[in-house]
């Protein structure tokens, strides 16, 4: 094996092998991105030092494993799948997010834990998968992720991250949702605020297919989130809703793309923050619509609400439209916490400290809305409602 690869715990299959022997070449050829490199500028990696952190494997909990066989949902650890299912995971692995990328190199290298998802055409997972991955004080925890759902197939998967201590999180999702299937997906992360997270996500929705994409970012100290969603499949859409909240003097950087391929498509993009102290963000995001793609609706927002002075935040949305019959928006807002507002609060009489938790509710309880009624509503707000709480003690 390649130098800059992890030993596998267990035999697997050449064909997997040989991939992890050509993304251990590429991890040493690619040079990590510098603030010259559009989409880097905001995040500092100089202080990065990818061998100073120990290749561990992940804590994992809440992964079961179900099924096993090709006729029914499959929810197994995707080191044993690419063994016993290898007609899926030598198809789909690498398929959907490209390894030339030193960061997704790297994955693919050293990725020792990982899950499968499959349902296959029809079928449906009853229960949400629910699995949380956690990494210890000075661990490298390279995870990866692949969820395939075939024509007409239904599920729901939950994801949450989580360190102790100073650490390095990289990991890989693949999402492919297959025609006429339905997935809803929510990834939350809640690493140490002294750790590095950098995550590749990309999802490829077929025809007339159906995501809805949770992102939650409360954790970590520096590091870069790519999510990518591409509507390959005529009459294919995807609502994604994304909240961030930092305080101290975490960074917090979320890349968004929202690719448009085939006709008749309809992408929903939203992204809030919310930042105290000194911390900083930086979301950018691109609606793409290629050539052909014609009758694409896509939208996309970011608004950014600072709870101290020295917060900040940027935000910068794109546009690049190569189809002629499109209606595609986009907005973008970064403010302090209105001050009359609070006066009107307080004139009430609503403490300054209620008041401003009252002005916070309503402006991500704008974003708690977008998710359907059910479950998914119901863990957004509690989480945010918890988050939002840390921030404002940290606050007062």
């Amino acid at each position: 094996m390649a130098d800059g690869a992890t030993a596998p715990a267990a035999i697997e299959p050449d064909w997997l092998s040989s991939r992890r022997d050509r993304a251990a070449v590429l991890t040493g050829e690619l040079r990590l991105p510098t603030a010259k490199q559009k989409g880097w500028e905001f995040t500092d990696l100089s202080e990065l030092d990818l061998d100073g952190f120990a290749p561990e494997p992940a804590t994992v909990s809440g992964l079961e494993a179900t099924g096993g066989e090709a006729d029914g949902p499959v929810v197994l650890p995707l080191a044993e799948a690419a063994t016993s299912l290898p007609e899926v995971v030598r198809d789909r692995l690498g398929s959907v997010v490209p390894t030339e990328d030193p960061f997704v190199a790297r994955n693919e290298a050293r990725w020792r834990d990982g899950v499968l998802v499959y349902v296959p055409a029809g079928a449906r997972l009853e229960e949400p998968v629910q699995v949380t991955v956690a990494g210890g004080d000075g661990d490298e925890v390279a995870w990866r992720t692949l969820i395939v759902l075939e024509e007409g197939a239904e599920a729901e998967v939950w994801e949450r991250y989580e360190s102790e201590g100073e650490g390095l999180f990289n990991g890989v999702v693949e999402i492919v949702v297959g025609q006429a299937a339905t997935l809803r997906y929510v990834c939350q992360q809640e690493l140490s605020d002294r750790s590095w997270v950098f995550a590749t996500q990309r999802a490829e929705v077929e025809r007339d297919a159906t995501l809805e994409w949770v992102s939650l970012g409360f954790g970590s100290a520096r590091g870069k989130v790519r999510m990518e969603t591409k509507l390959a499949g005529r009459g294919s859409s995807a609502k994604v809703t994304g909240a961030y909240a930092g305080d101290g003097t975490q960074h917090l950087d979320y890349d968004t793309t929202q690719e448009h391929a085939g006709e008749d498509t309809v992408s929903d993009l939203a992204f809030r923050g919310v930042l105290g102290d000194r911390a900083t963000a930086v979301w950018r995001g691109m609606i793409r619509v290629d050539r052909g793609a014609q009758r694409t609706d896509a939208f996309q927002e970011n608004r950014n609400l600072l709870l101290s002075p020295r917060a900040h935040a940027d935000a910068i949305p794109g546009l690049e439209i190569e189809a002629d019959d499109v209606r595609c928006t986009h907005a973008a807002a970064i403010a302090q916490v209105d001050p009359e507002q609070l006066y009107y609060l307080r004139a009430h009489g609503v403490d300054e400290a209620a008041g401003k938790r009252l002005v916070v509710d309503g402006f991500l309880g704008e974003l708690v809305e977008r998710a359907a009624e059910g479950p998914i509503r119901d863990a957004l707000r509690a989480e945010l409602e918890r988050r939002l709480a840390e921030l404002l003690d940290a606050e007062s």
